[in-house]
């Protein structure tokens, strides 16, 4: 499937599972209509490895690449007196490739690290964001209160937000929107094992609020056929268009429309020209 002009606002490109094969990944994605790719920032390291990855890549034939820059809640624990002035080295040292802060949050599932140790990363980050003038990638799992108890206090200080991967219910979608919050929808909506729900609450976004995100390689949407993707159960940015024709026939709207409306809100938080 083929749909021009969107934009994956998160993909872990650099994770092991394209190892043998990004370029191809890459040329995949742009040839299906994927104009950029948003590479999402886990840690210190990882985050200025999506930047210098970001800044080798060249159109035409493969898409525009960003990143994000952050440390993840699972990586919290690595959170250390040394962290923010290294996070805030690297986005000034590149600051046309890294678009945002990010990923940052809270995930109170595993708790891969303490949940004391995710609200300090979570707060220092918000604040180099604002410091920096950047918008947040945003990720919460099983941590709402604290997480929205937290962004309230940073979040008229920052140019923009995103909740990545949103998967959560009502109660919680209603008070992102309150905080002028972007949504960003994954392939998790085409599961109808588990991402039933969010079908009705899609058609409560703004449009002017909705993002489309492929979280590749993870979340391979299931209305991607056998057909299309062979024996891998890998997602890709390539199938972002299934994500966004799906989401326009929840909407209502030509899969051209729902491309074109979120690549545009893509753009406009993450000052993309």
């Amino acid at each position: 499937m083929t749909l021009p002009n969107l934009i994956d606002i998160g993909v872990n490109v650099l994770n092991s599972a394209f190892d043998h094969d990004r370029e191809e990944v890459l040329a995949a994605a742009w040839a299906a209509g994927v104009q950029t790719l948003i590479i999402t920032g886990s840690s210190i390291a990882g985050s200025a490895a999506a930047a210098a990855f970001a800044q080798s890549i060249v159109p035409p034939a493969r898409p525009n690449c960003f990143a994000t820059a952050g440390v993840h809640p699972h990586n919290a624990k690595d959170w250390d007196a040394a962290a923010p002035a290294q996070l805030r080295e690297l986005v000034l040292s590149a600051p046309a490739a890294i678009v945002a802060i990010g990923e940052c949050g809270l995930d109170y599932n595993r708790n891969f690290s303490p949940p004391e140790a995710q609200r300090t990363s979570f707060e220092e980050q918000l604040a180099i964001a604002a410091q920096l003038g950047k918008p947040v990638f945003l990720h919460e799992r099983d941590a709402f209160d604290d997480f929205s108890s937290i962004l309230k206090q940073y979040r008229t200080s920052l140019p923009g937000a995103v909740v990545h991967c949103f998967t959560g219910g009502q109660a919680e979608l209603e008070a992102y929107l309150a905080m002028d919050c972007y949504i960003g929808i994954t392939g998790w909506v085409c599961d109808e094992r588990r991402g039933s729900h969010l079908i009705p609450l899609l058609r409560q976004i703004p449009a002017d609020r909705l993002l489309l995100e492929t979280d590749a390689p993870y979340l391979l949407p299931r209305n991607v056929s056998r057909a299309a993707r062979g024996k891998s159960s890998r997602n890709e940015p390539r199938f972002l268009p299934h994500i966004a024709a799906f989401a326009a026939e929840i909407l209502g709207k030509a899969p051209e429309q729902t491309a074109a409306e979120t690549s545009a809100n893509a753009a406009r938080l993450f000052g993309l020209h």
